[in-house]
């Protein structure tokens, strides 16, 4: 691990602990509680139900929360009605109210450098308050927000490839305020090249540093799987948000179509609606069971292929590296960032939403070839190691952040009399 100066951070988000809306604000946590185990003075700014700016300490960290200067706060368990959720999105384009806060936290805290993350909430007039205040700002990209007012390329349960006329217009001017940004981390290059062919980041230094976790976090024996005793069933799990976006419809179709004899666990929760409909489509095979929300380790520790059917660019899926981890081949989309963390043949099998027998396929292949899967089994843990080292992340992180120190203050220096 490289020594490196003492820094003053500010960590910037929607959502922190004990607000947890996916694995970005895991990843968030873990990178906020490494840098302040590394010595550095670190604070995180996140949005809240409350008015006004309030401070509270979560595990050691110093955590502000704003009161969301908008129409509702998008993490509350209200449904709102599609008319006011386009009035959050109009708020949202450019929230100046909330410029104030970030102000009053930079200013209270003596912060040199600020990471933002997930924007919603706060929207891109934080970029236009940093700058005036001379703030070095590294953007951490977790979503399709600088797109998507949805931040998933999405409309009506299908894929975008291109930003839709309501989302170009709500991202208006967007991406030539990213030119205020001194450097932008993405987890996928898939994402980066997306937004960078968008116009956005043209001054920022770039950086692909993958969302690790520690490697002995599940606590288990990792052994490489893939044999399954001649007369047992193939055992197929999908762990995750139970939603059309993550493909599961694509996933109980196939699954039902299969000609051998198999189950299917499908672990996760998701909104009401969405569970209701994916039980309704899998009511007729007994072999697909819904158990709920299960501990990655556990899961994975009692299925033999994991399947990530996404039918949406995911940035990144931490499901199919945890499944990796766990020594279990997967199944995947290719899509978003997912095949870079699945290489066909090597750790598991890739198949295109845009050929739907490509999953059935895919599962039929692994079924009849034992060592193929035994194959896939025995390297997938291996295939994650970079996704497993956190502590690399961490190093990446420092020494990103102390060359934009520097970067900033040469140019100071060079401007100065």
């Amino acid at each position: 691990m490289h020594v490196i100066p003492n820094m003053n951070l500010l960590f910037l988000g929607s959502l922190y602990s004990p607000h947890v809306g996916g694995s970005a604000e895991i990843v968030l946590q873990r990178l906020v509680e490494g840098m302040q185990g590394r010595g550095h003075q670190v604070c995180v700014l996140v949005t809240g139900p409350e008015a006004g700016l309030h401070e509270e300490r979560v595990r050691g960290i110093k955590v502000f929360r704003a009161g969301l200067l908008n129409t509702y706060w998008h993490y509350s368990e209200q449904q709102p009605t599609p008319l006011a959720r386009l009035g959050w999105h109009l708020r949202d384009r450019y929230n100046a109210g909330m410029r104030q806060f970030l102000n009053s936290v930079v200013c209270r805290e003596q912060i040199e450098l600020v990471v933002c993350h997930t924007l919603s909430g706060w929207s891109v007039a934080v970029w236009d308050e940093l700058f005036v205040l001379g703030m070095p700002i590294v953007q951490v990209l977790d979503d399709w927000y600088p797109l998507c007012i949805g931040s998933n390329m999405l409309n009506g349960g299908s894929r975008c490839k291109e930003p839709c006329p309501l989302c170009r217009n709500f991202r208006q001017g967007h991406a030539q305020r990213s030119a205020q940004i001194d450097a932008v981390v993405s987890p996928s290059r898939f994402l980066l090249e997306r937004l960078q062919a968008a116009g956005y980041f043209p001054n920022a230094l770039t950086r692909i540093i993958v969302n690790s976790r520690p490697a002995d976090e599940d606590n288990v024996v990792h052994l490489p799987r893939g044999r399954v005793l001649e007369g047992e069933w193939l055992r197929f799990g999908f762990l995750g948000t139970l939603s059309r976006p993550k493909g599961l419809p694509w996933l109980i179709e196939q699954f039902k179509r299969l000609p051998f004899n198999a189950t299917l666990q499908i672990a996760g929760r998701g909104r009401t609606n969405d569970e209701q409909e994916l039980k309704h489509l899998a009511r007729e095979c007994k072999n697909i069971q819904f158990v709920g929300y299960q501990p990655p380790n556990l899961f994975y520790q009692n299925i033999d292929v994991a399947v990530v059917p996404s039918i949406w660019d995911e940035p990144y899926a931490m499901v199919a590296v945890q499944a990796c981890a766990q020594s279990v081949p997967v199944i995947a989309s290719q899509r978003g960032g997912l095949p870079e963390i699945i290489i066909d043949n090597e750790n598991g099998l890739l198949c295109d939403p845009d050929d739907p027998d490509s999953l059935g396929l895919a599962m039929l292949r692994l079924n009849g070839d034992p060592t193929l899967r035994q194959s896939l089994a025995s390297r997938a843990r291996a295939s994650v190691a970079t996704w497993l080292d956190l502590e690399g992340m961490l190093d990446r992180y420092d020494l990103l952040f102390q060359e934009v120190l520097h970067k900033r203050g040469a140019l100071h220096a060079a401007n100065t009399p």
